[in-house]
């Protein structure tokens, strides 16, 4: 008897409120089923085991559904709220309430199922950095903070002890727990006063602390992104600068660097093309990480845990990757300010198995199980066409709908993806699609195949626009900058049409003035 598959499901967040839609496949022409009415609130999220959803209204409260039944667990009234995170199964809950002094403790860790304060304390200041102030590891059995100089670990079956080890760290600005297993922490210390910046990797083992397991240290950094992957065995380090010295970016500078927890690499990651790195992904399995480097076009490499290369992905006008939770296709996208141009990878037949876009995307994530990848259009980034599209694991595209007023929020309910089964029986290679259009086009008519062949020969030789000899590279050039899909046109704009023309003008009283000349 085939395994029961976890229901796909799909938040939604409008100015009016939140809801949940069942997930994909709908119908052909309908609207996705709601399992939850539009609820009023001002932010929702989901744990990271997806089994308690926390929705939030600014300054006053704090509520956690159980995302099976969708019914309210515990209530909290908090006024002042300001930011509230869920641990990774949704036992405990973080609050952090607007303080008039410090003697008033405005961060508190609460027991969710019994609405119990387990731990307060006094914090000035709220930053993406320091936001949750409490790291969990995935299995909730490890809990550490920041402070001054030092992260300080808690006993989670017992909060009310406070803290109850250390690790010394001077001069530390950000800090991040390894969540699967929780075996490790990073620490970063900013460059200052001509001591380049560093990042050690500490044990969370009470008998092994203060012991440095990797350190990397390098000058042009102030904040860094970091990656452990599954395991905790390897960390992804990206370092930015606010200014590039060398000039060649506004944005400033960045670099990649990559640590293991057992010192067999130290270093930084050798990018084949100079530029920034735009994003880096590990796979599910945590043996390969995925990177999009470089100035534009981008160039997208998989390497594996000794940073060796494995494959590359091509050149594009991309910036984002994103990589299937199974670990089998990788999809690389330009969003932003690109022309949101996509491109889905096998990466186990090691092929290229669609193109498509996306434009104006804002957030991109693939399904739990592996099979649809969707994009979502979404305020403040972008106040008009908001919208969601959701796509087949080859970029084929499965739904699309659009929002009259924003849309600020569109995310997957979280699953394990272990839970679902592989995709090799779905799965189709390009080459095959190739052969079934074939046939059907084959069993049509000799009209229908005339009429589908029509578009081709039109195309094969469209009325072209003069091109002067120094741009024959330009096709090419445009290729690799848009992937393929830039859009063509065959009118010239008013003011390029005006140029040609006086161009043309001066080549020809050139060529006059030429020949008078010749003749006397």
């Amino acid at each position: 008897m085939a395994s029961q598959h976890p229901a796909l499901a799909i938040l939604v967040r409008e100015p009016d409120g939140f809801t949940v839609w069942s997930g994909p496949p709908y119908p052909q022409g309908s609207s996705p089923p709601q399992k939850l009415p539009k609820t009023a609130c001002s932010a929702t999220t989901f744990s990271s085991d997806g089994s308690r959803l926390l929705v939030t209204v600014a300054s006053a409260s704090a509520t956690v559904y159980d995302c099976s039944s969708l019914s309210v667990i515990r209530s909290f009234d908090l006024p002042g709220l300001t930011a509230a995170a869920l641990s990774p199964t949704g036992s405990y809950l973080q609050t952090f309430q607007k303080s008039s002094s410090p003697q008033v403790k405005n961060v508190t860790v609460w027991h969710v199922d019994t609405a119990t304060a387990l731990y307060q304390h006094y914090q000035k200041n709220l930053s993406k950095a320091t936001w949750p102030m409490v790291q969990f590891s995935a299995d909730e059995s490890v809990a550490c903070r920041m402070q001054t100089n030092e992260m300080q670990f808690f006993d989670t079956k017992d909060f009310t002890k406070g803290i109850v080890h250390r690790i010394r760290m001077p001069g530390i600005a950000a800090m991040q727990l390894a969540s699967a297993p929780g075996s490790h922490v990073a620490g970063f210390v900013p460059e200052a006063k001509g001591v380049p910046a560093s990042i050690q990797i500490f044990s969370c083992d009470k008998d092994a602390q203060n012991q440095v397991v990797a350190r990397r240290s390098f000058f042009r950094c102030s904040t860094v992104q970091f990656h452990w992957n599954k395991g905790s065995t390897g960390l992804l380090i990206v370092s930015q600068a606010d200014v590039d010295k060398t000039n060649q970016s506004y944005y400033g500078e960045t670099k990649l660097h990559y640590l293991t927890t057992d010192r067999a690499f130290e270093g930084a990651v050798p990018l084949k093309k100079e530029g920034p790195v735009h994003d880096v992904r590990w796979s599910s399995s945590g043996s390969e990480f995925a990177a999009v480097y470089g100035f534009m076009p981008a160039k997208a490499t998989i390497f594996n845990k000794k940073c060796n290369p494995l494959h590359e992905l091509g050149e594009g006008p991309y910036n984002t990757i994103r990589w299937n939770p199974k670990g089998r296709f990788v999809v690389i996208a330009g969003f932003g300010n690109l022309p949101g141009d996509m491109a889905f990878w096998d990466y186990s037949e090691k092929k290229l198995v669609g193109k498509t876009k996306a434009e104006w995307s804002v957030i991109s994530e693939w399904s739990p199980d592996g099979r649809h990848f969707m994009t979502a259009t979404t305020a403040p980034r972008l106040q008009i066409d908001n919208g969601i599209k959701i796509f087949d694991h080859n970029g084929s595209l499965l739904f699309k709908k659009m929002f009259e007023n924003k849309l600020y929020q569109a995310d997957w309910k979280p699953e394990a993806p272990e839970r679902f089964d592989d995709i090799a029986d779905l799965t189709t290679s390009l080459s095959s699609i190739k052969i079934e259009d074939t046939k059907k086009q084959g069993q049509g008519s000799k009209s229908a195949q005339t009429s589908s062949k029509a578009p081709v020969t039109i195309a094969a030789k469209p009325a072209r626009a003069y091109r002067p000899p120094q741009s024959k590279h330009t096709a090419a050039l445009q290729d690799k900058l848009f992937g393929g899909l830039a859009p063509t046109g065959p009118e010239m704009s008013k003011t390029a049409l005006r140029n040609k023309k006086r161009r043309e003008k001066q080549k020809e009283k050139k060529a006059g003035e030429g020949s008078s000349a010749d003749d006397s």
